[in-house]
């Protein structure tokens, strides 16, 4: 399903059918425990920059998986999770005791600002991505943080990106230019996942597509998030290296996902 198909998704490009397939592998799942360990130590680094009682905020929470991660990096502070649907509120409410608001991007109801925001693989599903940074722009402190992550890289795109419901996939210098245009000053950036690069570019471009040619786009999504034993602790394995490599600020020069850490 394109960004342009969302009239049963509105207003957003995701299908909620989503959150009980993916509470089901988060916690063991190489992609998502690499990606939380990245997520965990950039914002434990950034902690020390923050207010005893900061605010903090995940818009796009869906789950709670990273939620609960975001709690732990900063003990004391005020975690608020947000999503704009019920179907993973109600996942999250079982995974943590984070508050937890039901809303859109584009109407977030708050009247305090926050210290750090985080926003994990969510900017890729909206249509209207520079109004949705405007809007986090507007609900955080002068100099607060926003750390993103979204998939990397046009030429990967495939039926996973369709399944999945995502407007783009993003180039370095495509989401420095959406956070500069936001009002954001760009602070750190680099792709990560860089081991999968080449088994995510032949399975889906030439191997995937084959083997799932005529068949639902989402079917063959849901296929990526069988794990493997064996496969998938040794994924885990390199990308948690990799993952603190580029916490400590080391960047890569090439992966299947793009972090970036900005100030507002």
């Amino acid at each position: 399903m394109s960004c342009h198909e969302t009239s049963k998704l509105s207003p957003g490009g995701y299908d909620p059918s989503f959150f009980a397939r993916l509470a089901a592998v988060e916690d063991e799942h190489f992609w998502f425990r690499a990606r939380n360990e990245l997520i965990l130590r950039t914002v434990a680094r950034l902690a020390a920059s923050l207010p005893s009682h900061a605010r903090i905020a995940e818009i796009g929470c869906g789950t709670g998986n990273v939620l609960r991660w975001l709690r732990q990096a900063c003990p004391g502070c005020l975690v608020v999770g947000v999503d704009m649907w019920h179907e993973g509120l109600r996942y999250a409410r079982e995974r943590t005791d984070c508050f937890l608001v039901q809303a859109e991007i584009r109407s977030l109801p708050f009247s305090h600002a926050f210290h750090l925001i985080g926003v994990f693989d969510v900017l890729e599903h909206v249509a209207d991505d520079r109004e949705a940074l405007r809007r986090l722009r507007g609900v955080l402190v002068d100099r607060g943080w926003l750390i993103v992550t979204v998939p990397a890289r046009v030429s990967l795109w495939s039926y996973f990106d369709d399944a999945s419901g995502h407007c783009r996939r993003y180039s370095r210098q495509q989401l420095a230019e959406r956070l500069h245009e936001a009002g954001f000053q760009l602070q750190f950036e680099s792709e990560f996942m860089a081991p999968l690069l080449p088994a995510v570019w032949l399975w889906r471009k030439i191997i995937g597509a084959i083997l799932h040619r005529g068949s639902p786009p989402k079917k063959a999504a849901f296929g990526e998030l069988r794990i493997v034993p064996g496969i998938n602790g040794l994924l885990t394995w390199l990308l948690r290296a990799e993952a603190h490599r580029i916490a400590r600020g080391r960047r890569s020069p090439f992966g299947v996902s793009l972090l970036a850490v900005a100030r507002a």
